[in-house]
This record gives structure tokens, C-alpha cells and sequence, in this order.
């Protein structure tokens, strides 16, 4: 056991964040602000309200999930992707650090940034309305549970990836579309059927609706169901993990 070895590789991933602070923290907070001035002051104002709350109030929840879900996969998939691509992933192989130290020291620290960025987001949203927060601890440990599930995600998705191109795809082609289409701007009680049943194949609709159910304690799904989606996507996640780690997949030649 070598606790040390994943502080060291937190630091490591963490302080490489912070040299990149404009690029890593900026930018997403950027494309944020736009979405909440677009959607929230231009559009939102002219909409009515859902289940008793204005449109700009509503998509808090959603923008910010979204956030989340592509810096979480994003942070974590490079981080593992940079040793392969330099091929420094042989001195961790070889390091005497454990595979669950490895795998905490990178997704904790994209966990870290992600969930630094939903907070900035949030004190962002605060500037252009209000909003309220039914149950603030519930939505901070829905916070932190997402950004962990979908770090462990992006960190499949880097030793998966073979090139700096590959490493888009999920990403790009996959996660992006699944977060606009599961209740990010809207409710999915809003749909017609048979949308609104297929909508509940999206595994993004149980993160944003125990998200928003935090804020305004109202939600499409039950939160126990969007807890059991989570924790099964979880699991699913550190199993690939261990069994990439146990055989050597995309790591050793």
C-alpha cells in the first residue's frame, strides 16, 4: 500500500491544471456565461415557466451537469492519455503503486477540477438570476458523485483512445448528444410519447433530474433510481478499470 504514490500523481495532475488555469477554467466558464445570456435573458424571458419555475431558474442544473460531465471525462482521459503518449505509463507500471492508487491519484484530481468548475458556474449563474436550493447538501454530493463516475469514465476512455484524435470521439459523438437530449434545457414530462419513455434509456436524464431535483425539489425520475443508475455506472467503470490494469490493455505493448 503506497498512499503516497497517488497523492504524488494528484499533485502532479493538479498542478498541471493550474498552469493552464486561463485555458482550463476560463473557457468553460466562458461557454457557460453565453448559454445563460442566449438562453436564460434572451430566450427564457420569453417562455413560460416549468412546473412553477422560470426557464433561466430551470436550465441552472442542466448547464452546469454539463459542464461537469465534459470536464470530467475530458481532465481524466488526458491525464492517463499524456503518460501513454509519452511514454512515462512504463514508470508508473513499474512504480510500487497499487492499481486503485493509480486510479484515485488521476480521477481524483479531475474530480477535483470539475467540481471546482460546477461551484464557479454556479456563483456564475447567481450574477444573471436567482435560483433556489431545496437541498444543498444532496446537490453538492450529487456533484461530487457525477464528477467521480464520469472521471472514471474518461479514464476507460484514455487508455482506450490510441490517438489524440480517438480520444474526441466519445467525448464529442457520444457524450455531448446524450447531455443536450436528457433534460438539459428541458423537462422530459414535456415530451410526447413515445419520446418520453425513450428518453429513460439515457442514462444523462437520471443525472440531471436528481441534479435539479436537488436545487428545486421537483424531478422527472426518482432520486433513488438516479442513485442506482449512478452507482451501477460506477461500477461498471472500476471494473474496466481493474480488468485494463490486470491485463495489460492498451498500457503494455
Amino acid at each position: 500500500m503506497n498512499p503516497g504514490g497517488a497523492l504524488a500523481i494528484y499533485r502532479f495532475e493538479m498542478s498541471r491544471w493550474f498552469r493552464t488555469l486561463t485555458q482550463s477554467l476560463l473557457a468553460p466558464v466562458i461557454s457557460t456565461t453565453l448559454y445563460f445570456v442566449v438562453f436564460g435573458s434572451a430566450i427564457g424571458s420569453r417562455m413560460t415557466a416549468i412546473d412553477g419555475v422560470s426557464y433561466a431558474a430551470f436550465i441552472v442544473p442542466g448547464l452546469t451537469m454539463l459542464s461537469i460531465l465534459t470536464e470530467s471525462v475530458g481532465n481524466a482521459s488526458f491525464g492517463i492519455h499524456m503518460p501513454k503518449w509519452s511514454g512515462t505509463i512504463y514508470e508508473l507500471l513499474s512504480a510500487p503503486v497499487a492499481w486503485w492508487e493509480a486510479t484515485a491519484g488521476y480521477v481524483g484530481a479531475a474530480a477535483t477540477k470539475s467540481v471546482l468548475l460546477g461551484a464557479i458556474i454556479l456563483l456564475t449563474a447567481r450574477l444573471f438570476v436567482a435560483y433556489p436550493l431545496a437541498h444543498p447538501l444532496m446537490m453538492a454530493g450529487f456533484m461530487v458523485l457525477t464528477a467521480v463516475t464520469f472521471s472514471l469514465f474518461g479514464f476507460v476512455i484514455g487508455v482506450w483512445a490510441e490517438g489524440w484524435e480517438r480520444l474526441q470521439i466519445v467525448p464529442t459523438l457520444i457524450l455531448t448528444p446524450l447531455t443536450f437530449l436528457g433534460g438539459s434545457f428541458y423537462s422530459i414530462s414535456m415530451l410526447p410519447q413515445p419520446w418520453r419513455e425513450v428518453s429513460l434509456f439515457n442514462p444523462v436524464v437520471y443525472l440531471i433530474s436528481a441534479f435539479r431535483w436537488a436545487f428545486f425539489d421537483r424531478a422527472d425520475v426518482s432520486v433513488a433510481a438516479s442513485l442506482a443508475a449512478t452507482a451501477g455506472f460506477m461500477a461498471a467503470s472500476l471494473i474496466l478499470i481493474w480488468r485494463i490494469f490486470a491485463t495489460g490493455y492498451k498500457l503494455k505493448p
